[in-house]
């Protein structure tokens, strides 16, 4: 996965998320939007064919949009360690019936 910053400014920032579809991007632009000091986060694909996507963040009363998406990406892992977790012990006990 490559990211590329397309535009940087005070309390915004565009970049491309290659390698990166809808399943990534939705789920960050969901926790995102779960943050008071974003004012706008959104994503789009470019093309169905191509595997990246555009990630925009604008924030309010300049904070640093890099600062929050990187508290975002940690809160994903999280949440993704929590599923592996819980999907392992499902799984565990649903084979043992």
């Amino acid at each position: 996965m490559k990211v590329n910053v397309l535009k940087s400014a005070d309390n915004e920032l565009k970049i491309e998320v290659e390698g990166a579809g809808h399943s990534l991007l939705n789920v960050l632009q969901k926790t995102l939007l779960e943050d008071e000091s974003i004012e706008v986060a959104g994503y789009h694909v470019p093309h169905p064919l191509i595997d990246s996507g555009i990630l925009y963040v604008h924030t309010k009363d300049k904070q640093k949009p890099e600062a929050v998406i990187l508290t975002a990406t940690k809160k994903v892992l999280d949440l993704s360690k929590d599923f592996h977790k819980s999907f392992k012990k499902a799984s565990k006990a649903y084979t043992e019936k």
